[in-house]
């Protein structure tokens, strides 16, 4: 076992210091209580990486790191409408004004108390003639998740798909460096890894443990009986998998293909996918690409805490929550997050991508079309909630979870030919199912793969 694979993230490190501030932050989360000597190593790992850091910032200009969040920059205003996207806006405290007007101004007149109590009894009903209408041809596939979210799959994968994109490719200075970067940060967390484990670390029921640790759990009965009531379970779609993921709202399949795409070549993974709504489930199903080997599909209402899941608690490595938390109502947002939460193995992952607050499809509401603060219903009768990064951290941190990333992006859209621009706002999150506890001691975290 080696410290590399709890310093891996998603983070490029390459010329952005609050990146490398923020990655420097969960490395000190992960390595738990330790203080005297993970201040040392923190320290030491925080001056390699705002050195590294300022020297990348030499090759890359005004660029920043392709991930989290893209790398196309608006330096010259005047080449606006040359791309249809750009990256890391910052706006004028005169557009948050602006942006802040709009939104109340259109949250004056609210939507009947009749007409919003028929819209949260009939929800499924208005997504079910949504996906009746534009079958799956509404949404494009997101092929950007493994960019973004590459914790979707298992580390052995993630990195065969570096190589196998480290080949293709012609290598650049800034990957260069950044590739010998996080080497060094590697180098760094090994040396921390063997002074404080000395080589002597075991592993039990895929958990991460020294010696003492170890022993103390197969001597423990509850430890010996853990792995048997897991194996007196009744079999399960996706039983026999080692790694597996459960998209919430999965819709037409946009995420689910591109995902399986993958995971049809990684042994021992599985996919469940999940939509309150029958006939965004039956597309998915009668998709070519669909196979029951590595995927199952299913009707789920996840604000019904009484519905049970077709597989046991603690069992998913991962979680992808993608524009589905802003289409519950806010007073239920809580209940779902924390059921969720149940769900995760300890260290497993829940992926977050929803609406941001002020995004232009906030401020194009007309008066008549809000449900409540922030919270507006479609003319095609589904709704949609608007967050901000406080709100987003305090649900999840009230469901246990440990934020790892949890970031506001904000992007210019144009459209080249009616020479409109649209500032788009998206919240990007993390959250970390934390890591277990020490049978004998329950103050002593013990460690674990964050990712497997």
């Amino acid at each position: 076992m080696s410290v590399t694979v709890l310093l891996k993230g998603s983070y490029s490190l390459a010329g952005d210091l609050v990146v490398a501030e923020e990655y420097m932050t969960q490395a000190g989360r992960w390595y738990g209580t330790r203080s005297l000597n993970k201040m040392n190593f923190i320290t030491r790992l925080s001056v390699l990486c705002l050195r590294k850091s300022k020297m990348q910032q030499r090759h890359q200009s005004s660029r920043r790191p392709a991930v989290p969040l893209g790398s196309r920059i608006l330096t010259d205003p005047s080449k606006v409408f040359e791309h249809n996207m750009w990256d890391h806006m910052q706006w004028s405290q005169e557009e948050e004004e602006n942006a802040k007007e709009k939104a109340a101004e259109n949250s004056l007149v609210k939507v009947q108390w009749e007409d919003q109590d028929k819209y949260e009894r009939e929800a499924s009903k208005y997504w079910n003639e949504f996906y009746k209408t534009h079958k799956n041809n509404f949404f494009k596939d997101r092929n950007w998740l493994f960019l973004e979210f590459p914790e979707i799959l298992p580390e052995k994968r993630r990195e065969e798909l570096k190589t196998e994109e480290r080949s293709s490719e012609h290598t650049k200075i800034n990957s260069t460096n950044s590739f010998s970067h996080k080497n060094e940060m590697f180098e760094e967390g090994e040396k921390y890894w063997k002074k404080n484990y000395g080589g002597g670390s075991t592993s039990v029921q895929g958990y991460v443990y020294n010696k003492n640790q170890a022993k103390s759990l197969t001597d423990n009965p509850q430890g010996k009986n853990r792995g048997e009531e897991l194996g007196r379970l009744e079999s399960f779609p996706g039983s026999d998998a080692t790694y597996r993921i459960l998209e919430v709202g999965c819709g037409a399949g946009n995420s689910v293909f591109p995902i399986l795409k993958v995971l049809c070549n990684t042994p021992g993974t599985f996919l469940y996918c999940c939509d309150f709504a029958s006939g965004a489930v039956e597309l998915v199903k009668s998709h070519s690409s669909y196979n029951s080997a590595w995927c199952s599909a299913f009707v789920h209402d996840v604000c019904d805490d009484a519905l049970p899941y077709p597989f046991p608690d603690e069992i998913l490595d991962v979680i992808l929550l993608v524009f589905v938390l802003s289409t519950i109502h806010p007073d239920r947002m809580q209940g779902v997050v924390n059921r969720l939460a149940k769900l995760l193995k300890p260290g497993g992952m829940l992926l977050f991508r929803d609406y941001g607050r002020y995004d232009t499809a906030q401020l194009r509401f007309k008066k008549g079309r809000c449900l409540s603060e922030n919270f507006y219903v479609r003319g095609d009768g589904t709704r949609v909630y608007f967050f901000t990064k406080d709100e987003v951290w305090n649900m999840f941190n009230l469901a246990g979870l440990t934020e790892v990333q949890n970031l506001v992006d904000r992007r210019l859209q144009v459209n080249r030919k009616k020479k409109v621009k649209m500032q788009r706002v998206w919240i990007q999150s993390k959250f970390q199912k934390p890591l277990l506890l020490s049978l004998n001691n329950p103050e002593e975290t013990t460690e674990r793969h964050p990712y497997r």
